[in-house]
């Protein structure tokens, strides 16, 4: 155990990881509250989820809507997971989450009555959703966000956060000037999801689990892994591998239907909102229908809707830069990894179990998803809690966290392009016990062991060992070279963790499907926590 070189040191009241919806709402709230906060992220002002984020924001509808309904829908989606006290919280505070958005100059389509312009997606009952730029959502409350003014380190990553026996320290990062340490009595995880864990994604490259290890290794808990969401609609192009581009389900929302290649309706019988289905049973569906037709994808028919361009732009060029025309061609479309409806432990305000140390976003499992996001929830679910951790981040203020040594931890690695395509393979859309224990058996396999019983990732050396050069920094440089070391102790970890979680889960809930398991189990009805124990291997916290 070797310390690593510090390069540079400084302080702050709140450190923010990640510089999408959740951490920038946080940052800004906690800005205004006098705290002084510094963000880093891994690439660039853009170069998030949220950025990607097509359909919209889910809140409660002025007219014909209410809490409970929403609350009702999902509740019902999360398939009896959800927290429905977390859930009534986090939706009760939507509406002055996206007015507080709105003030900061975030502008949403309106109607013809001028009012803001609602839609209906996947598992609600009414139109809730409302949008920006048609199908750009994502990018208009990024960019809202962005022009708040908020000083952010981009190019930079998280390694470790440092604990003591207060709760947090500060952090272990690199930069661009290497590595550094902030002493900080806060930190926030706000990494995003961990798409990059697949071989297709609807996540950008920077999509690496980053936070969920981020906490394991600091002592936090983890939850409800097991339901990742495959979004059922994701442009399919003959080879395509990485982040591929989503057909919004507003596209099913506004009338498109989904159809085989034979021309038949693919969720005809299914359930009794057909297209509209809560996207594990639209995503189950289509997977039936291709192993039944031997075929890798299904088409989505959006040739009825009128003013397709003007509606969804970013979906148009999408379709057409793969020589695609909505307006008069089918669109094929397959199921691809999404949004993890788990991740770290949190209450509504985001704090974990180790002092100082919260979450927010895709990353956190607040309760409010359970075992099945209802669509359009998560950009919801970063507005309220970002804030709420933002303000609770003050609640730290009184302690005097420093670092007090930073040694070089160690383990494991698996090589990128198996991992994904195991977990491709083996924990996809539909599992089974046999496909789980082999993707378990080649993890180990495929693994990289520096050293055994240690407990955080390894710095040192950590260019000659590490696998291609990570997504978001400059192609062959060492600090290119250590991120992705960095990101791929994440993703083996976030693997292990979730392999164990939907080994354990011998049942099939929401969007976590055993074959083996096909029925849903009242005794499994309850999340199943993991921690690492003391060799920094995960195991169940019963």
């Amino acid at each position: 155990m070797t310390p690593v070189s510090i390069d540079w040191e400084t302080e702050a009241d709140l450190v923010v990881i990640g510089g999408g919806v959740a951490g920038l709402t946080a940052a800004r709230t906690a800005s205004l509250r006098g705290l002084r906060v510094l963000t880093l992220s891994k690439g660039g002002a853009t170069d998030t989820s949220t950025q990607y984020a097509q359909g919209g924001i889910a809140v409660v509808a002025p007219h014909g809507d209410s809490v409970e309904s929403h609350v009702q829908d999902t509740v019902e989606a999360g398939a009896g997971l959800c927290d429905v006290d977390a859930v009534r919280s986090i939706v009760e505070g939507g509406q002055a989450a996206v007015a507080a958005l709105t003030d900061l100059g975030a502008v949403f389509d309106l109607g013809r009555d001028g009012q803001i312009s609602r839609t209906r997606e996947g598992g609600h009952s009414t139109r809730r959703i409302i949008h920006a730029g048609g199908d750009a959502t994502g990018a208009e409350v990024q960019r809202a966000l962005n022009t708040a003014g908020l000083p952010v380190l981009f190019g930079a990553a998280a390694c470790e956060v440092r604990t003591g026996p207060s709760g947090v320290q500060g952090i272990l990062a690199l930069s661009d000037k290497g590595f550094g340490v902030v002493h900080a009595p806060a930190v926030l995880l706000a990494t995003g999801g961990l798409g990059q864990l697949y071989a297709l994604s609807t996540n950008p490259p920077g999509a690496t689990a980053d936070g969920v290890a981020l906490a394991l290794w600091a002592g936090a808990a983890v939850a409800d892994l097991e339901f990742l969401q495959f979004h059922p609609t994701v442009l399919y192009t003959p080879g395509g591998v990485g982040r591929r581009p989503l057909i919004s389900e507003a596209v099913r929302g506004e009338g498109g239907i989904l159809v085989d290649s034979e021309g038949d309706s693919v969720t005809a019988g299914i359930h009794p909102r057909g297209d509209l289905a809560p996207r594990d049973v639209v995503s189950r569906a289509i997977a039936a229908r291709m192993r039944a037709l031997g075929t890798d994808h299904v088409y989505l028919d959006a040739r009825a809707i009128d003013g397709f361009p003007q509606r969804f732009p970013t979906i148009t060029a999408s379709c057409r830069a793969a020589g695609i025309d909505p307006q008069t061609d089918l669109i094929p479309v397959a199921p691809a990894a999404h949004y993890q409806c788990g991740g770290v432990v949190t209450d509504p305000h985001g704090r974990t179990a180790v002092a100082g140390l919260y979450a927010a976003g895709e990353v956190a499992r607040t309760g409010l998803h359970g075992a099945n996001r209802l669509a359009s929830n998560s950009l919801l679910e970063g507005l309220v809690v970002g804030e709420r951790v933002g303000a609770a981040a003050a609640e730290r203020l009184g302690e005097r966290a420093r670092v007090t040594d930073v040694p070089t931890r160690i383990v494991e690695r698996a090589d990128r392009d198996v991992l994904q395509q195991l977990m491709t393979d083996h924990a996809s859309v539909v599992r089974d016990r046999a496909g789980l224990d082999e993707a378990v058996k080649r993890m180990k396999d495929a693994v990289t062991q520096r050293e055994t019983g240690s407990s955080g990732p390894s710095f040192d050396g950590l260019a000659e060992t590490a696998g291609r050069p990570g997504p978001q920094a400059t192609p062959g440089t060492e600090i290119a070279r250590h991120i992705a070391g960095i990101e791929d102790a994440a993703l083996t970890l976030t693997a292990r963790t979730l392999l164990l979680a939907a080994s354990a889960r011998t049942e099939s809930r929401g969007c976590h499907t055993r074959s083996d398991h096909p029925a849903p189990d009242d005794r499994l009805r309850h999340s199943l926590p993991v921690v690492l124990d003391v060799d920094g291997r995960p195991r169940l916290d019963r």
